[in-house]
């Protein structure tokens, strides 16, 4: 077996020196960091971030420093069921039990069943289910599948402070999360806006087009998919089933941090650095409102998760 083979079959790339030497300089750069933060700083994760700054070592470094500056901030890994169920009722965003033929979460989203006009609260579960569905990755893995469904869908459902929050959060906090976004019977002017390197991440999928539907059948396995997306499960979204999952996911993650100091912002060394950086992490924990290309020869620079929701906004 391959030994960067992991058991959903999904092959893991192995740095090269190049990205390695990329690895130890942007860890100089962000020095020394308590424990609870290390483990958002593996080699997987500093990756992403180079990635989403086309390998600039020093935006990489501040854009991995707001972050972290945000989740000291915002505690993102805290975040419990109690505190955003209601935000959850109609099943706008949930994890789906059905994953890809790579064992990746899927995310589902329904815009059209928008619940809450408080965008604190959006963002909120948003950030909830992002942590969810990366709690549940399988071993190697570092991305996820969004599912959206556009049933009566219609310009009336988007508010653009929340695309622009979204976009923001998406964007700057969990970069190269996403692995493929199945667009299912969106509106047809929504083709044109993405851009050829983000589209390789866009899957467009017709109910009643053959050929699009069999990039389902290409990626799930369609007895376990949701009949709303021509798969063979009636069961739906069910509140009180989709509770008790996410009930138990909490336990399992509070259980793992519950012996790990939360570390405060003077813990964070590079904070007394100036880069010339304006910190916005305190920004979705106020507000409640109702690139150089520094590319290493043959690497290959994909599209920030966030870009999807950026292009849709415009």
């Amino acid at each position: 077996m391959n030994p960067n083979q992991v058991p959903n079959g999904f092959v893991k790339p192995v740095p090269t020196e190049e990205e390695k030497g990329k690895i130890e300089e942007l860890r100089k750069l962000l020095g020394p960091l308590p424990e609870k933060l290390s483990g958002f700083c593996s080699d997987d994760a500093v990756l992403r971030y180079l990635r989403a700054r086309n390998w600039h070592v020093k935006k990489a470094a501040k854009m991995l420093k707001e972050t972290l500056k945000w989740r000291v901030q915002y505690k993102p890994e805290e975040i419990c069921w109690e505190e955003i169920a209601d935000e959850a009722e109609t099943g706008k965003i949930y994890r789906s039990s059905c994953v890809d033929k790579h064992g990746r979460p899927v995310l589902i989203m329904r815009p059209s069943v928008e619940n809450s006009k408080s965008v604190k609260g959006q963002i909120r579960y948003l950030v909830y289910c992002m942590e969810n569905a990366i709690q549940n990755l399988p071993p190697g893995e570092e991305q996820m599948v969004w599912m959206i469904d556009f049933n009566g869908y219609s310009l009336a459902n988007v508010s653009l402070k929340t695309t622009r929050e979204t976009a923001h959060v998406l964007q700057e906090h969990y970069p190269e999360r996403l692995s493929l976004a199945i667009l299912y019977n969106p509106p047809k002017f929504f083709e044109p806006f993405w851009k050829p390197k983000t589209r390789n991440k866009v899957k467009f999928v017709y109910s009643d087009d053959p050929n699009t539907k069999q990039i389902m059948e290409e990626n799930f396995d369609m007895d376990k998919m949701e009949s709303a997306f021509g798969g063979n499960d009636d069961s739906g979204f069910d509140i009180h089933k989709h509770s008790e999952r996410m009930k138990e996911d909490d336990k399992k993650r509070l259980a793992a941090l519950k012996d790990t100091a939360s570390p405060s912002l003077d813990s964070l060394s590079f904070l007394s650095v100036s880069d010339g950086a304006t910190s916005d992490s305190a920004h979705l924990a106020s507000e409640d409102v109702s690139e150089d290309e520094h590319q290493p020869h043959g690497m290959k620079v994909d599209a920030e998760v966030s870009k999807p929701a950026r292009q849709v906004s415009q």
